[in-house]
């Protein structure tokens, strides 16, 4: 970035330097002063780029990066619309004869160069685009960088104008059947037979946008003169957890949590309150509140809220952390459920303690589990053996094969309880 000549000018400039050097020797004025015009032939233009650069002084140009959507989904496209204006007339003259080019991240262009269209008017310059989103996580998006070259060629000036911008972009998801009774029960009906009561039933709040009129308690409307409804998100709908076990590998990690994300969907859309357990995020993660808090279904943020919690999962470093994680996950659903929670569980191949700790939790909740077969040629066996330990312990559970369709793992699930 900066002001450098272009090769027409570093020619001229040497070419200036030696026929002043040779007039000097020959003693000839007039070899002197052409070489004297040629190396201010590109010391003026330059000093001209200079003045008007246009990250700088009181009449620098304005920037507005807008991605839309923001967040997005992995391998969905985002366009982008950077909006370059110039608020006075000095700033025009700036905005003139500029170049642009926009920065963006490899995990948003593929590697490739972005491929924008530029529409100018006098005031304002619109460069558009458009990115595809490749891997879940936080890229950057920017600054903006503009070159002017002068007429005669000579000179050239870059500079970065603006803030770099962030696109989030959430894991791949897959809509999911509406979970059976067999799972989740409906509001009069659970698994049993029998009806699970909420425990906040009897709570009330007033009516948001998006609540479901079903669930206005008309009694305590009258009294009070406006919409009242109750405050779990359904009656009878049950807490569900969905418990994150993620692969010290990276092969098998956006499967996983793309599995997790679709499951906790699928229940949060059919009105659980629905929170994602387990997992590690970096330290400098952006705030998102309590990671493992619950996420209602009411309101148009809903879904946002529970995805932007993928974001930052990162992998464990080694197995033995994983299993760290896991023991840690398993010991938070335990102090912190309601004792009819719901747990489903993305989980690798368990060793002896991931098996007893999942047991023991068992006994508090209704546990499903996808266990994953990893590479190595062990992972079989362990994966069908820590099948045989869940399902002794209470959970329903089957063995799938990590990349393959959500879809098919899904209702394999919902097949185990047959």
């Amino acid at each position: 970035m900066g002001l450098r000549p272009t090769a027409r000018g570093i020619g001229l400039l040497l070419g200036g330097v030696a026929l002043v050097v040779l007039g000097v020797a020959l003693g000839t004025v007039d070899v002197v002063r052409m070489g004297t015009l040629a190396v201010l032939a590109v010391l003026g233009p330059a000093a001209v780029l200079a003045v008007l650069d246009p990250g700088r002084g009181r009449h620098r140009l304005a920037v507005v990066r807008t991605t839309t959507p923001n967040p997005v989904h992995v391998g969905d496209r985002a366009d982008v619309e950077v909006l370059i204006s110039a608020t006075d007339p000095a700033a025009r003259v700036r905005l003139a004869g500029l170049r642009f080019a926009e920065q963006a991240a490899t995990d948003l262009s593929g590697g490739s160069p972005l491929r924008a269209r530029v529409r100018r008017t006098p005031h304002r310059v619109t460069v558009t685009y458009a990115v595809q989103a490749g891997r879940r996580g936080r890229w950057p998006l920017g600054p903006l960088v503009v070159t002017r070259t002068d007429p005669f060629g000579v000179a050239r000036t870059s500079a970065t104008l603006g803030e770099s911008a962030e696109v989030e972009v959430w894991p791949r998801v897959v809509p999911l059947p509406a979970p059976s009774d067999v799972l989740v029960g409906e509001p009069d009906r659970v698994a049993l037979g029998a009806r699970t009561p909420s425990t906040d039933d009897a709570s009330l709040r007033e009516y948001h946008e998006g609540d479901d009129l079903r669930r206005v308690h008309w009694r305590s409307s009258a009294r009070r003169g406006s919409l009242m409804v109750r405050s779990d998100e359904r009656a009878g709908m049950r807490p569900v957890s969905v418990l994150l076990d993620l692969p010290a590998r990276g092969d098998d990690l956006e499967w996983t949590i793309s599995l997790a994300a679709s499951m906790a969907l699928a229940m949060l859309e059919g009105g659980h309150p629905v929170r994602l357990v387990g997992g590690s995020r970096p330290l400098d993660a952006p705030g998102i509140g309590d990671p493992y808090g619950w996420v209602h279904a009411h309101g148009a943020t809903a879904r946002g809220t529970l995805l932007d919690r993928t974001i930052d999962l990162e992998a464990p470093r080694n197995p033995e952390a994983a299993e760290v994680e896991l023991l840690a996950a398993t010991h938070l659903l335990e102090s912190t459920g309601a004792g009819d929670d719901i747990v489903l569980a993305v989980l690798g191949p368990l060793d002896r303690a991931g098996r007893a700790a999942l047991a023991h939790l068992g006994d508090s909740v209704q546990g499903w589990a996808v266990v994953r077969l990893g590479a190595r040629s062990s992972d079989g066996q362990d994966a069908e053996a820590s099948v045989l330990a869940l399902r002794r312990a209470g959970w329903r559970a089957c063995v799938v094969v990590g990349g393959e369709d959500v879809v098919a793992c899904w209702l394999r699930l919902l097949g185990s309880a047959r």
